[in-house]
């Protein structure tokens, strides 16, 4: 097997469990991993025009997140206002109710991570980041991924 593909299924396999694992932390709250994504990334970086909002996604990279948020709206997590800047526009946030669950969904990915955690405990994780968030870069779902993290983590 070559390296390249060996990475590749190591990386599929990881995010398929993660993603096992995330979507049974999340069961009881009502949202899936890619609701979970829109909420987190709302309570995070919001109020956020549609647009915007789908060019922080790594769950909807290159599709319109128009039918997550309409779910999430049905469900009264978040809600739709007209932007202030600019009244053309509508802004995303979320509701009362979207913060609460937002908050629980803190809490299962910190169950995730805390697994994570367990498991890579003693090991080189700092090159290997590096080396994904590289190949990473190179996609659109990276380049989301890059727009979400904090100004003094992006050239680490």
């Amino acid at each position: 097997m070559r390296a390249a593909e060996e990475l590749r299924y190591l990386i599929l396999a990881i995010q398929r469990e993660g993603n096992r694992l995330l979507a049974a932390e999340l069961r009881p709250i009502g949202v899936t991993p890619s609701q979970a994504e829109v909420l987190r990334v709302l309570r995070d970086h919001g109020p956020l025009t549609l647009n915007a909002l789908g060019g922080l996604l790594v769950c909807e990279t290159g599709n319109s997140p128009s039918r997550l948020v309409e779910r999430l709206v049905a469900q009264g997590l978040v809600q739709r206002d007209t932007d202030p800047a600019d009244r053309r526009y509508l802004t995303l946030g979320l509701t009362a109710e979207g913060r609460k669950v937002s908050r629980r969904i803190v809490a299962a990915e910190n169950v995730l991570h805390e697994a994570i955690d367990d498991r890579i405990a003693g090991q080189p994780v700092d090159q290997t980041i590096e080396t994904l968030r590289a190949l990473a870069a190179a996609f659109p779902a990276g380049e989301a991924l890059a727009r979400r993290r904090p100004a003094d983590t992006k050239e680490s």
